[in-house]
């Protein structure tokens, strides 16, 4: 009968040990674990409606949205059942149950609402077989609203939409080649870059959200997103770009196959903000990087005079410094970039950044990039990923490598390496102390920095499920324009073969070679 309240049940659970959420801010598991285990999902779920201040929930309002991967369904139905067993006022649910994860963080800001569940595993894999996961942002009836309307209309109080939309369709023309990789992002991308921009509906590809990404990992890096590389190499298009399920993520690519690796997008990005009009408007304070991230935004900011924050990886230690005033552009190595225009990472407004760079300089990608070396010099820079190690391994590891490091008889150790010689001037375990509540967040990566201000870093990821990463950084400065030309990998195997030497990686997990390297 109309009016009459929705009963609600008490069911009797026991905590799960295993769900403590990650640097990124949620949970990521294998998708069994949350269709198999009793009450693995209400278990969370609770616990994140628990943790928001919801003294008055019957007016309050909250965000859910997927990227559409397999038991997205389900998991938005368990969502709705235990935000009105809370006493939820409304939720703001995406239509089909997709929403991008900037576009949650756009509503959220929008409508003032108290927080957004996000049903994502970001770039992992989809299906049975795949990851699940839930993201929450913070800061009795169900509305459901266009994916794309609020976000696009974000959009256009960034960016000039008609010096875009004549790049796309003006006098020589850029073609363009977009892939969502079958994630979340397809309705944005045909919306924004073509109803909106212009772009020829061929441009954009993979834009039907699948449960299990067409079987792909929807990962934008050049191991994965290889349909949209090879296109790319063809020549046929001037600029391509590709997005990870939940969008938040994205990689660009030139003419030719070209590939802008994302410590070097975020420097060129920071660069060049006053293309931007809502830079032009609001000023630049600083710039956020995280530590693995290689120093190349460092050189810009020194350049225009602004701060830089070295973090943690992850991103909620940005939303701090946005929040507080202190950071206009923030982005990370793992393909992540974002501003103050909203509290997370944005693939597609970082997209819509690089096209207004094009269109404002009239250069191509390969251009813009090389006359940012030639300015700021080049740092090759490259991630060694060793997925699905033994968490055990892992830690010994890590403990055994920090404990060399670490030792005062480290400092001034050299290496060679051929003709090379690397000399260590400094060694660390980082901690990142923040500046607007001074948490202290200790044990983030192995730092080693040689005389020649070259770096190598080793890193323990905690975004994955049972298994374990390692991840090894390397990165080499280059300021001779000369020497711009070399590939990465020949510049950078010497600190690798350091890395591999010392921390025994290979040895130690049985394994011959990293599992991605970006």
């Amino acid at each position: 009968m109309e009016g009459s309240p929705i009963p609600v049940l008490t069911v009797p659970t026991a905590p799960y040990q295993d769900q403590r959420p990650a640097g990124g801010g949620g949970l990521r598991r294998p998708t069994g674990l949350f269709e198999g285990q009793r009450n693995y999902l209400p278990n969370f779920i609770q616990s994140v409606l628990s943790s928001i201040d919801l003294r008055d929930r019957q007016g309050c309002t909250m965000v859910v949205g997927s990227d559409g991967r397999y038991f997205s369904r389900t998991a938005t139905e368990i969502v709705v059942q235990m935000a009105a067993a809370n006493g939820i006022g409304r939720l703001i649910i995406g239509q089909n149950g997709i929403l991008s994860t900037p576009a949650v963080s756009c509503i959220i800001r929008k409508i003032k609402a108290a927080g957004g569940i996000i049903l994502t595993a970001s770039h992992c894999p989809g299906g049975p077989g795949g990851e699940f996961g839930v993201k929450f942002n913070v800061a009795n009836g169900v509305e459901i609203v266009d994916p794309v309307d609020i976000y696009l209309n974000l959009l256009r109080t960034i960016f000039d939409f008609n010096a875009i939309k004549s790049l796309l369709t003006g006098p020589g023309q850029l073609k363009i080649r977009v892939d969502a990789m079958h994630g979340v992002m397809g309705p944005y991308v045909r919306k924004v870059l073509c109803d909106e921009l212009g772009a020829p509906a061929n441009s954009a590809i993979n834009c039907v959200p699948l449960e299990d990404f067409g079987g792909q990992h929807p990962d934008p890096n050049l191991t994965y997103a290889t349909t949209l590389l090879e296109a790319m190499k063809g020549g046929e298009y001037g600029f391509g770009a590709a997005f990870d399920a939940d969008g938040d993520r994205y990689m660009i690519l030139g003419q030719n196959g070209f590939f802008v690796s994302p410590s070097d997008s975020l420097a060129i990005i920071a660069a060049n903000l006053p293309c931007i009009p809502y830079f032009r408007q609001m000023g630049v304070r600083g710039f956020g990087r995280s530590m693995p991230t290689s120093t190349a935004l460092d050189r810009v900011a020194k350049s225009m005079k602004v701060p830089v924050y070295e973090t943690p990886a992850g991103w909620r230690f940005f939303s701090n410094l946005m929040d507080s005033g202190r950071c206009s552009l923030c982005g990370e190595e793992s393909f992540g970039t974002g501003s103050d225009h909203l509290r997370e990472k944005d693939g597609l407004w970082a997209v819509l950044v690089w096209l207004s760079i094009i269109a404002a300089r009239k250069q191509s990608v390969e251009e813009i990039v090389r006359d940012h070396w030639a300015k700021f010099g080049r740092h090759y820079y490259c991630r060694f990923d060793y997925e699905g190690l033994e968490p055990k391994t892992t830690y010994y590891i890590m403990r055994d490598l920090e404990a060399l490091v670490t030792d005062k008889s480290f400092i001034g150790q050299q290496f060679a390496v051929g003709s090379h010689v690397y000399s260590v001037a400094k060694t660390d375990s980082f901690e990142y102390v923040d500046p607007v509540d001074g948490t202290v967040t200790k044990k983030q990566g192995l730092r080693i920095v040689f005389s020649d201000a070259s770096r190598l870093i080793f890193r323990l990821s905690s975004s994955s499920g049972v298994r374990a990463t390692i991840r090894l950084y390397a990165e080499s400065y280059e300021r001779d324009p000369s020497g711009h030309d070399q590939e990465p990998q020949a510049v950078l195997s010497p600190l690798i073969a350091i890395a591999l030497k010392i921390s025994q990686i290979h040895e130690r997990t049985g394994r011959r070679g990293p599992t991605v390297i970006t």
